[in-house]
């Protein structure tokens, strides 16, 4: 099987067609997948009918998965795998949530813009969102160029930045939505990590911005500083000219590379429509700051 790619633009995000995820991929496939992946850093495949394992089997060909988050918190009961990270309205009873639900208020923090689990110490490398039911209104997901907007800052800019270290924790993003209902067994499980700003994607030598919700300070620089740094960096990526809103079609799945975009889902009436968003997400080879 041969891939055909449309682009979306010349460098960012790119449609795929001929690639059946529900099948196993040849590695010609998954060569000119990843060739893809590495050039647009998001891809969008329309049209998957994938099982559970179906979804899970496609993305451990990119590598291995992340246990979700979900799983840390003692007694919780998954609707879904542990290695898929629920990201509907749905509880653990298949039923929209309730206004006052732990998980809706959990779930928020994807409203902000964020790279997935840069608060591990290995972060995600690849994210695959499988869009098993859509709202009727709503719900997009933009996505942000962070190796576009590390080329639109001046070189001055680019060298001071080189080599700064910020620290991420799941703590810092739901602290700013005012969410601080975590037990100390997940506190203990999630201790902050360090990450780079500024990486390099290997198989392409481009530079890009690294950076989160999850990003709370940067070492070494006095606090206030540090997250002032973060708002105007975070401010510069998400502009009109780095982003695309993906509007959800029943059954895309979407790949994006973590090392190297931003996203963050838009609103929509989360008490009312029945939104099943299902992702699995390949981990990193290593801690950024080890690269």
């Amino acid at each position: 099987m041969s891939l055909t790619l449309h682009p979306i633009t010349p460098s960012f995000v790119a449609e795929v067609e001929g690639l059946d995820a529900s099948v196993p991929m040849s590695d010609e496939d998954l060569h000119a997948l990843e060739q893809a992946f590495w050039q647009y850093a998001v891809l969008i495949l329309p049209e998957q009918h994938l099982s559970g394992q179906q979804h899970i089997d496609f993305a451990r060909r990119l590598g291995p998965l992340e246990t979700s988050i979900q799983a840390y918190r003692p007694g919780q009961k998954l609707r879904v795998s542990d290695e898929i990270a629920d990201v509907s309205n749905l509880d653990e009873d298949n039923k929209v949530w309730g206004h006052d639900s732990r998980m809706r208020m959990f779930q928020m923090g994807n409203r902000l813009w964020h790279a997935d689990s840069t608060f591990r110490h290995v972060p995600a490398y690849a994210s695959l969102l499988y869009g098993r039911s859509v709202a009727p209104f709503g719900g997009h997901t933009e996505f942000a160029d962070l190796r576009a907007a590390f080329d639109n800052l001046p070189a001055q800019r680019q060298s001071q930045l080189r080599g700064l270290i910020a620290e991420h924790s799941i703590f810092y993003s739901r602290a700013k939505l005012g969410f601080h209902d975590f037990s100390q067994e997940e506190r203990d499980a999630m201790p902050p990590v360090p990450q780079v700003l500024v990486r390099k994607i290997p198989q392409t030598g481009r530079e890009s911005l690294y950076l989160a919700s999850h990003a709370g300070r940067i070492l070494g620089m006095p606090e206030e500083e540090g997250k002032a740094l973060l708002d105007t960096l975070t401010a510069h990526a998400t502009q009109r000219q780095f982003v695309y809103t993906h509007r959800w079609r029943l059954n895309d799945l979407v790949i994006w590379d973590n090392r190297c975009t931003l996203h963050r889902g838009t609103a929509f009436d989360d008490l009312r429509w029945r939104r099943d968003f299902q992702r699995a997400t390949v981990a990193d080879v290593g801690n950024s700051c080890a690269a």
